[in-house]
């Protein structure tokens, strides 16, 4: 059989920690895409509607749910997560439970996690600069879809399942938890300082 024969045929499992981050992080963003959708769906129902997480002009979920950018594909954004972040979990339970992947299957799943990252990244911009308000629920589902797709690319990287030069598979084999500290840092620190008026008054 030859190398590339080899390579299709490989498969890969992944440690129970990289399964429990997922779980743990589909589970965390299952409950905010969940939590939305009933806000929304009330929302529907009576316009006056005021979701629990709407403690202020900055931190306003009802602002967040009413505008363009909440139905980015035509149906209210959280649905799609509802859908998303349960893949996640079966992906994590289903490493836990042994299983083992092929190189496209890795490489399909991690191209899930980097649309998401993307998708969080425009809503992150869209919440900040053109909603101009911030909602608790989405922030849940950014932090969970950030940490995703850095261990899950961290993962492909360090099985080679990733083309990556020798000095970037050891920082992530070492360093696995710094490029999502540092990517969450990011959007807090532009957070802060949208609004930083609003928090220093």
């Amino acid at each position: 059989m030859t190398t590339s024969g080899a390579e299709s045929t490989r498969t890969v499992g992944g440690s129970r920690a990289l399964a429990w981050l997922l779980v743990i992080t589909g589970a965390a963003g299952l409950l905010a895409a969940w939590v939305i959708t009933i806000d929304k769906f009330k929302l529907l129902e009576d316009p006056d509607f005021v979701p629990g997480c709407s403690f202020n002009p900055v931190v306003a979920c009802g602002s967040i749910m009413k505008s363009e950018q909440a139905s980015a594909f035509g149906f209210p954004n959280p649905m799609l997560g509802l859908v998303a972040y349960g893949i996640v979990i079966c992906v994590g339970m289903s490493i836990l439970a042994g299983a083992r992947f092929r190189r496209w299957y890795w490489l399909t799943f991690n191209a899930g996690t980097l649309f998401g990252v993307g998708f969080c990244a425009w809503l992150t911009y869209q919440s900040l600069y053109n909603i101009n308000a911030l909602c608790l629920w989405c922030c849940l589902a950014w932090v969970a879809t950030i940490v995703m797709f850095w261990y899950v690319t961290a993962h492909n990287v360090r099985e080679g399942l990733l083309p990556a030069p020798g000095w970037l598979k050891a920082f992530f084999e070492e360093f696995a938890w710094v490029p999502p500290v540092l990517h969450i840092g990011i959007i807090g620190m532009l957070i802060l300082t949208r609004w930083w008026d609003f928090w220093t008054s």
